[in-house]
């Protein structure tokens, strides 16, 4: 260990919003991706829900590299440059994919090509920033401290997405209710948010990097082993198996309404972009207050052990299933259900629920004998990734398909979302298995 009061704590309070900070950056740019580009391409431009669900589990695909870009990290013992280089990564496949979709309506083969480019670069830029940022957290962070910093740097994420989704929606309001769609506004808008939140992460990671992990403990302090030998070590741990099933199932649930969310909106409430843009901004909103009450409540920011955070887990997770309920009857309902405060609690139970989760993987990530932190960190956020990939795939494929038998909107939407609630059920009861203590000779750590 570095010497020194500091030293003796790890990273400071400081330290850890300036990696939240890196977090916001990469959530606001995502979501341009995720949610803002969804919208258009299914919308304005007339597309199969299809295709941007199969650009966004393609960048999915591609995070699937996130062991060995944790693996990069740890192996040269610097996060920052992995950190740096993945925020311009990110930032410049998202200006690709803005540029194709404004494309789709006059070379539509050329631009989808260019699209996929894209979402290549966003998924890598992902994978190779964030992973990195959460190894760094999990690495130079006290453990008393681990569970509160992961909920101060997400909460930090997620009022990102809040801001860059309300500021993108606010300034691709048309300023007349009759005023058309403008591509050239939504690649000023969108380019905006992609080149602030580069320099946002540049000026973030300035001397933020110790030049030794302070809680790196002897035995990590070995060799890297190679990536396959690493991998070989987290399978070979029950703690970190269950836990990966606990991911998938949690986030495949969390992420089957990403896609469908604003399309839902302007397909059965008839909103306008911007409008739908803000409703996704009110989600997130929701999220935010979720985490904080979760932080704040639970033993987050306590600062105790992990696995006392399992009843936020299993509230935030039953949570959500109910509000996916509400919204299962508002696609039959449509206009005149309180359709805001739905997304809202949706967003509110799944704060609840992610905080949590997340707080206690990095409680786990540093828990492990021999593998360090970014290999670790990069299998439950591959895990995660496929998750994602997959949920929303299949809310987008299950959305066409539906509609196509059914001839109705609201049915097809009533379908996916009472899928989504019945899976955060499963969730709620994997978490209960995934979360339970046991002691071992020197700690407590997963069962």
């Amino acid at each position: 260990m570095d010497g020194g009061a500091s030293s003796a704590r790890g990273l400071s309070w400081f330290a850890i919003a300036r990696i939240g900070v890196v977090q916001a950056s990469i959530g606001a740019i995502v979501m341009l991706a995720t949610s803002l580009l969804n919208r258009v391409m299914v919308v304005e431009y007339s597309l199969s829900a299809a295709i941007p669900a199969g650009l966004v589990a393609w960048h999915y695909a591609v995070q699937l590299g996130r062991p060995l870009f944790g693996h990069g990290s740890d192996k040269g013992r610097k996060r920052t440059p992995w950190i740096l280089g993945g925020i311009i990564v990110l930032a410049a496949g998202a200006m690709l994919a803005i540029n194709a979709t404004v494309m789709m309506d006059s070379n539509r083969g050329f631009a989808i090509g260019l699209a996929i480019l894209g979402f290549t670069l966003i998924g890598a830029g992902v994978g190779a920033s964030g992973t990195s940022a959460l190894a760094l957290l999990a690495s130079g962070v006290a453990p008393g401290r681990r569970a509160a910093a992961a909920a101060t740097t997400w909460i930090m994420m997620v009022a990102g997405i809040v801001i860059s989704a309300a500021t993108a929606g606010t300034l691709l309001k048309p300023a007349f209710p009759d005023e058309p769609f403008s591509p050239d506004r939504l690649v000023s808008v969108a380019s905006g948010v992609a080149i602030a939140a580069v320099i946002a992460t540049a000026l973030a990671v300035i001397r933020l990097e110790p030049a030794r992990q302070t809680f790196a403990e002897t035995v990590k302090d070995e060799p890297t082993p190679d990536f396959r030998a690493a991998l070989a070590e987290i399978y070979a741990e029950p703690a970190a198996r269950r836990f990966t099933v606990f991911i998938f199932v949690s986030m495949l649930a969390y992420s089957m309404q990403d896609l469908i969310l604003e399309p839902f909106a302007g397909l059965v409430f008839d909103m306008s972009p911007g409008a739908s843009t803000q409703l996704s901004s009110m989600q997130h909103g929701g999220v935010l207050l979720g985490m904080i009450l979760a932080g704040i409540g639970g033993s987050a920011f306590a600062g105790r052990m992990p696995v006392d955070l399992k009843i936020w887990i299993v509230t935030g997770c039953i949570g959500s299933a109910i509000a996916l309920a509400g919204l299962a009857m508002a696609a039959v309902y449509g206009p005149g259900w309180p359709l805001a405060a739905n997304v809202f609690a949706l967003g509110f139970c799944n704060g609840v629920f992610a905080v949590a989760a997340i707080g206690a993987m990095m409680g786990l990530a540093g828990s492990g004998e021999k593998t360090r932190e970014g290999v670790r960190m990069g299998v439950w956020g591959a895990s995660q990734a496929i998750a994602f990939g997959l949920g929303g795939l299949l809310g987008a494929l299950g959305v066409d398909f539906a509609r196509r038998a059914n001839q109705g909107d609201g049915d097809a939407f009533q379908l996916i979302f009472a899928l989504e609630a019945g899976l955060f059920i499963i969730a709620a009861g994997l978490a209960l298995r995934a979360t339970r203590r046991i002691h071992s000779s020197q700690k407590q750590v997963f069962a």
